[in-house]
């Protein structure tokens, strides 16, 4: 049974199909116009010398001829229109299933076994509107021709019939051989592929450290695997392509040999013997292309299994029960516990924590201390195992990705930028914001002096992932998409990491300034954030280590700092 997913796409082009079949049915009665000519010639005209016949045969031929090409250009035309459809319909359906899959799932699997699905998705589209789907629609009109060929030509008829069970038989011994090694191929592209992302995505360190010429014996191994599994895979298909053809001949000459011994016992004519061998041709054909076709075919089942997978897989709330006025911004941590695997040690150890709106807060603690994940968990990025995150006593859980990306900001430590302008990338979420909120956000965020020096400005373009401009300006322009819609809730991490000291001068100013109206949370080791905080908590483990005033945190963790600011003041 065709999956939901699928069944639904197929009811939406389900009206070309059947014009596609319709017209298949007119192409294959036309197809008979050729055999009857030749046997008419043969049996008729030359036999008697009807010229007049003749003309009246080629012009019907030919009449015949222009009919089956407007026919099958219009096939064409319903088979693109539903490759149309049909592309979009899953390639849709595959980019919204990835929208609403959840981070933590996204983050569980490499890159490359996201793009495939893509791939496969227009493998299912190639197969159900290409050619193996014209050989299938041809396929039920053979018995048509099987029956003019037992009108014209009984005593070779049982040939062909004979003949069918063995393209069907090479069919699908071809499609048991294919399956198990297109899926090896699959795999060993899969792997080669995830490399290749690996080395373009870490270009600058495998440069900067040298490791091109390890890069290099891996990609070949990896490479080599594939072109392996490739061959394997090809010399697997040839074979039963060549047998087909094989076979394809084999026929012609049983045709052709029994022909010729019924008609030599006068139980056959020359003419019906030709148009036979015509006719057993158009039989044979869709048979033989599916044999050819078959890995398409074993492809397009694989692609829909993994497609099965991925709509199986859970997705984040699509819409809110109810509409909700814009929170304050009080975040609670009610007994909140997360592991990233059911096996592994809690990464968040059940955690209470109340901040109140408005206010400036910092998160400290070791690598694997807890800090991003903790800020994911306050995003909706993850969901905890146990216990929940509150905005104004509400459950997060209950909130759509929309809601929650209107009043929760979130600047990742590494700033991903997209193609397009500096424009594109602070209104990524708001396209048509104005104007003067983008550069409200820029401002903000301390990033509007540079861009306006731009001979572009805003319209400057930001290169492969913001690789035209410098760490600090991603980090900035970063800041300024968070801050674009104004939410109430800002969670930073690291946001200085790539800033310099008069820029995060600069940052802690405008932070606390927002914390006025906003509440503010940031996991950061700067000390110049640090003393521009309200409070500060530290993590160990999962675990709250401490808490408290900014001051009382820093006297304790930095009392030499500390002294010297007392010092400075």
């Amino acid at each position: 049974m065709a999956a939901h997913w699928l069944s639904d796409i197929l009811k939406q082009v389900r009206p070309a199909f059947t014009q596609i079949l319709v017209v298949s049915a007119f192409v294959n009665l036309l197809a008979i116009a050729a055999p009857v000519f030749v046997l008419q010639v043969y049996d008729r005209v030359v036999i008697h010398a009807g010229i007049s016949t003749l003309y009246g045969l080629v012009i019907g031929v030919l009449v015949a001829i222009v009919f089956d090409f407007v026919l099958r250009q219009f096939r064409a035309r319903l088979l693109q229109r539903a490759a149309l459809e049909i592309d979009i319909g899953v390639n849709r359906r595959v980019l919204d299933k990835l929208m609403s899959v959840p981070l933590r799932v996204l983050e569980s699997r490499p890159v490359a076994q996201w793009d495939i699905l893509f791939r496969d998705a227009n493998a299912v589209r190639d197969t159900l509107s290409g050619p193996t789907a014209v050989a299938i629609a041809d396929l039920p009109f053979a018995v048509i021709f099987l029956g003019v060929i037992y009108a014209i030509a009984a005593p070779v008829a049982w040939v062909v019939l004979v003949l069918i069970p063995v393209f069907v038989l090479i069919a699908w011994l071809g499609a048991r051989s294919q399956t198990a090694r297109t899926r090896a191929e699959r795999d060993a592209t899969l792997a080669r592929d995830g490399l290749v992302g690996d080395l373009i995505a870490g270009r600058t360190t495998i440069k900067s450290l040298g490791l091109d010429g390890a890069f290099a014996d891996r990609w070949e191994t990896a490479h080599a695997a594939a072109v392996e599994r490739g061959l394997d895979r090809g010399r697997t298909g040839d074979n039963f392509v060549n047998t087909g053809l094989a076979v394809s001949v084999i026929a012609t000459v049983a045709i052709t040999g029994v022909g010729a011994l019924a008609i030599l016992n006068q139980e056959l004519t020359i003419g019906a013997l030709i148009a036979t061998n015509m006719l057993a041709a158009r039989i044979i054909m869709p048979f033989h292309q599916l044999v050819g076709t078959w890995r398409m075919a074993a492809l397009c089942r694989q692609a829909i299994g993994r497609l099965d997978e991925l709509f199986a897989l859970p997705s984040e709330r699509a819409d809110s029960s109810v509409v909700f006025d814009r929170p304050a911004g009080k975040l609670v941590f009610d007994g909140v516990t997360f592991r990233y695997a059911p096996e592994n040690d809690p990464v968040i150890d059940e955690i209470r924590l109340t901040l109140e709106a408005r206010g400036l807060y910092a998160i400290m603690g070791t690598n694997g201390s807890g800090k991003t994940t903790l800020l994911k968990l306050a995003m909706g990025l993850y969901a905890p195992d146990d216990g929940r995150v509150l905005v104004d006593d509400a459950d997060i859980a209950q909130f759509s990705r929309r809601d929650l990306t209107r009043w929760i900001g979130y600047v990742p430590q590494e700033i991903r930028l997209f193609s397009g302008t500096i424009r594109d990338n602070i209104a990524a979420a708001m396209p048509d914001a104005p104007d003067e909120d983008v550069i409200r956000a820029a401002k903000l965020a301390g990033v509007h002096e540079f861009v306006a020096a731009l001979a572009d400005g805003y319209g400057a373009d930001v290169g492969d992932g913001g690789a035209a401009l410098p760490g600090g300006i991603r980090q900035k322009i970063g800041i300024a998409r968070a801050l674009l819609r104004q939410p109430p809730v800002l969670l930073m991490d690291e946001p200085s990491s790539n800033l310099d000291r008069d820029s995060e001068a600069a940052l802690a100013e405008t932070l606390r300034t927002l914390s006025g109206d906003h509440t503010i949370v940031m996991a950061t080791h700067s000390l110049r954030l640090l003393s521009a905080c309200h409070s500060i908590l530290v993590l160990e483990r999962g675990k709250i280590r401490t808490g408290g005033p900014a001051d009382k945190i820093l006297t304790e963790m930095f009392p030499a700092a500390a002294a010297a600011a007392a010092a400075r003041s």
